[in-house]
Order: structure tokens, then C-alpha cells, then sequence
């Protein structure tokens, strides 16, 4: 099985295929269904995908001063135009945060 990394890569690439359109809702809801998936058949999250899971929220309302109890798909909506852009925002976010320090403090906000 794909890591998260390795399928938001093929998602980046042919979102039609595994969304349907390229909507940042829809992949939120796909990357809810794939933790589901895995974790139903027991498998163990890989420290990259844990961390994406407990700090992107946290880190995106820090790098886009937004306080909200928002799902990070309506986070980044608030700073597009449609579901398209936000889809493409999110791969841009996302190299940011993968490369970011990760020692951050939630009072920042």
C-alpha cells in the first residue's frame, strides 16, 4: 500500500482519477477515508504521515494567521477563489510544510 505521500503525488497528478475533479474538498475527504482504511486494517501511520495529521492544521492557521475549528480543507477555501485553486493551494502549502521546522507553538496564533 502507498504511503500518504506517494498517493497525494499520484492525486497531484490525476486528480480526475481519484476524486473525480481536483477539489480540495474531495481530497480531504479521501485522505479521512485512506486513515480510515488503514487504520481498520491495523496498519501503522509512518511518522511523516502522523505528523501530517497532528500539526498541518495547527501550522496552517499559524501560516495563514486564520484562528478557526475549521477542517484545514476550509481553511484554505477561505483564501480561494473555487474548490480548483484550493486543491492546487494545498500542494503548494504542503511543500512548505514538509520542509518547515515542525517546533512550533500553538499560542502563536
Amino acid at each position: 500500500m502507498s504511503t500518504l505521500f506517494e498517493l497525494l503525488e499520484k492525486i497531484k497528478s490525476k486528480p480526475g482519477l481519484y476524486l473525480g475533479s481536483a477539489s480540495i474538498s474531495n481530497l480531504r475527504m479521501f485522505i479521512q477515508g485512506y486513515r480510515f482504511a488503514r487504520s481498520e486494517v491495523g496498519i501503522t501511520n509512518t511518522e511523516a504521515e502522523s505528523d501530517f495529521y497532528k500539526n498541518f492544521q495547527p501550522w496552517l492557521q499559524n501560516r495563514l494567521s486564520i484562528r478557526t475549528v475549521n477542517a484545514w480543507d476550509k481553511i484554505i477555501l477561505l483564501t480561494c477563489i473555487d474548490e480548483k485553486a484550493g486543491f492546487d493551494y494545498f500542494f503548494q502549502l504542503l511543500s512548505l510544510f514538509c520542509h518547515s521546522p515542525k517546533t512550533f507553538a500553538i499560542s502563536e496564533f
